[in-house]
């Protein structure tokens, strides 16, 4: 399969992706590298984790990242309770035996430190499916710097080592994706790791074309009046700027409410941008005249 199959397969699905990114794709899969997905919040990134595990026919396994995940989180915990427990039942039925304590310990230690008792993570389960999954390793940039060094044993070998168990290699090389906002920057060991590509806010054909594809029942004129707005809002002095997702869900916002024509019904506009702004300032940063202005524009 070639880029361009790959572009189309992925339109096929839903998700409209530049020549750039399937280009990108493409070659991350077919030289069973990690790739890493850098942008503003909003422009489809963990969007394209799902669509490839569409395309594929395979699970998708997702580790949402944040400051403080730690391996226990991330890839695997031991059940110490059931440790426990298991520690005590067997420590009962050799209580009476005599002569026999340093066996009894090592059957203990040898049992309780085996796969019954080990609670599988995200990436210890992604390596661990016979067929590949999509692992994808979401906003990457939210954990700390110590949580990467985790990462580059599974990225570069995948393979995970468990002190009590040994190293565990992969069943399968699952297809990885790690996503990045670009809150902090990231090490120069996880990128050297990675296929990488920046992924932008869509250009108006493009975003047209999603929103086309997504949401169907929009009239045409109605669908350009949209990403028109968008487009200009975004060009606005705003704290988080509208993703896709938010068009998406304005979009059919507009349609619940039966609006054919943004710039004709200043009320309905008005009410229907909390779809767009989410935050206080952003809000009070786009009074009634100026998205009239907007829409106006759009129109």
């Amino acid at each position: 399969m070639n880029w361009q199959n790959l572009q189309t397969k992925l339109a096929g699905e839903g998700y409209i992706a530049s020549s750039e990114l399937a280009m990108a794709l493409h070659i991350a899969l077919g030289l069973e590298r990690p790739i890493l997905l850098e942008g503003n919040a909003g422009v489809g990134k963990t969007e394209i984790a799902k669509t490839l595990a569409d395309i594929h026919d395979t699970e998708l396994i997702r580790l949402q990242c944040y400051e403080g995940l730690d391996a226990s989180a991330a890839i695997y915990e031991w059940n110490y309770q059931r440790q426990l427990l298991s520690i005590r039942a067997m420590a009962e039925r050799t209580g009476e035996r005599e002569g026999d304590s340093s066996k009894a310990i090592d059957d203990i230690e040898t049992r309780i430190f085996s796969a019954d008792y080990l609670m599988e993570r995200p990436l210890l389960r992604a390596i661990q499916q016979e067929k590949p999954p999509v692992l994808l390793i979401d906003e990457i940039d939210r954990a700390d710097e110590e949580f990467e060094a985790y990462l580059l044993e599974i990225l570069s070998d995948f393979q995970v080592t468990i002190p009590e168990m040994g190293t565990i290699t992969a069943t399968s090389k699952p297809i990885v994706l790690l996503t990045s906002n670009g809150t902090r920057d990231l090490s120069d060991a996880l990128r050297r790791r990675c296929i990488y590509n920046f992924v932008p806010y869509p250009d108006r054909t493009t975003e047209l074309a999603i929103l086309r594809a997504r949401c169907p029942a929009v009239e045409p004129a109605l669908a350009a009046q949209i990403v028109s707005f968008v487009q200009s809002l975004r060009k606005e002095d705003l704290e988080k700027k509208p993703g896709i997702a938010e068009t998406l869900d304005w979009a059919a916002a507009l349609g619940g409410l039966g609006v054919n024509d943004i710039a004709v019904d200043p009320i309905a506009l008005k009410s229907s941008l909390v779809c767009l702004l989410k935050t206080e300032a952003d809000q009070a940063a786009i009074p009634s005249e100026v998205a009239q202005r907007l829409a106006g524009k759009a129109g």
